[in-house]
Formats: structure tokens, sequence, C-alpha cells
């Protein structure tokens, strides 16, 4: 695989924030006494916009999510101006695929703000040449509007790119705008039915670069 370009989620994927999402939603949870099922999880991971309400309001039995989800990302982001936990493997990573000149960019279905944030926090937002949000896009994942418009912004073919997702919604995003799938999973592990997905499966970014080397 001699991809071009790289294009990296960030929650569960660059940074262990992915933890912090899900303790908050079960913080708002409990005040609002409701029991989150099992798979609030593998539902609720990567979304964004209209997707992540409707999640949202399907599991919070709400008509209108749009105040539990910012109560959720001001919580979030009020915890990860103090400390944004970095996943294994993300230096080594990086610093590769800069020595080979391959364009980096980062897709996350988080706000702007909270991307640059986080990426400026931990030092490496030298490594990107572009930044998108789910918010800039008409449809979040898993559908492929953002990796579609990453791939634009580094100016690489999206069959071209690298994306490394630790979400399914994520894979299947990937997989749909036509890029090179590698699936580092995070609190779940990878399904019978996303393996088809993925062109890789990694436990972690550092055994993903030392595949490469």
């Amino acid at each position: 695989m001699n991809c071009k370009g790289a294009i990296f989620d960030m929650d569960g994927l660059l940074f262990d924030t992915e933890r912090v999402f899900q303790q908050t939603w079960q913080e708002i949870a409990k005040e609002h006494d409701i029991v989150l099922d099992d798979t609030f999880i593998k539902t609720v991971m990567g979304t964004s916009g209209e997707r992540l309400c409707q999640v949202i309001e399907d599991y919070y039995h709400v008509d209108n999510a749009s105040g539990l989800v910012e109560d959720c990302m001001k919580r979030v982001r009020d915890k990860l101006a103090v400390h944004v936990p970095m996943k294994d493997g993300v230096f080594e990573v990086l610093d590769f695929f800069k020595q080979k000149n391959v364009k980096m960019a980062v897709a996350s279905s988080s706000r702007i703000e909270q991307i640059e944030a986080n990426l400026k926090i931990s030092e490496i937002r030298d490594y990107f040449a572009a930044v998108v949000s789910g918010t800039e896009v008409s449809n979040g994942k898993p559908e492929p509007d953002i990796f579609l418009y990453a791939a634009e912004k580094i100016g690489c073919s999206p069959k071209e790119c690298y994306v490394f997702e630790d979400s399914e919604n994520g894979i299947k995003a990937g997989h749909a705008a036509g890029c090179v799938t590698v699936m580092v999973p995070d609190l779940i592990e990878a399904s019978e039915e996303i393996i088809p997905y993925c062109s890789m499966v990694c436990s972690s970014l550092l055994d993903f670069f030392n595949e490469l080397c």
C-alpha cells in the first residue's frame, strides 16, 4: 500500500478521548435517571450533527437532543482543557509519514475548535496539512463526505489515502470514500461485520508502524 495521503480520526484514535465522551454521556444519563444499554457505545461512536442528535434522542428518550449534546460537549471541553491523553504510536506514525512526504489530515466528528485545541495542546498540529470537522460536511459518518473532503484538501485521490479509524461508523465512511481503511479498535473490538470494510486491523498505531517498518 503506497499511499500519498493519510487521514486520521481523532477521538479514540490519536487521543484516548473517546473514553472521556463515553464517561460524560454516562454522567448525563445518570443525572436523568437513564440506563444506557450496551449498544449505545457502538451506535454513538463517530457520529456528529443530525445523526448524533438522533442517537441521543433515541437513547435518552427526548424530542430534541441539542441541549444534551451541548452539555456533553462543554463538559468534555472542560476536561480536555486540562489534559489530552495520547494514544500509543502517534508520534512514530506521524514522523514516519512526514519523512516519506505523505500528506496528512485530521477528519473528526468533533467541532473544529475542539480538534484544533487538542492538536495544539498535544503539540502535533504542525504535522497536518488540513483539519476537517464533521460540522463542515452535509452528512456525518458512516457517510463518506468527511473523508472525501479531507482528501480533496490535501490534494490526494481518496484511493491514495489511508484512513485511520477506531469506530465502525468511521471505517464504513472511509470504505465508502474508496480509501485504504486501517481500523485501530479502541473501546470496541472489530466485529465480524466490519472486517470486510477494513484493509488492515491493528491493535494500535504502534502496531501499524511496526508493520510498515
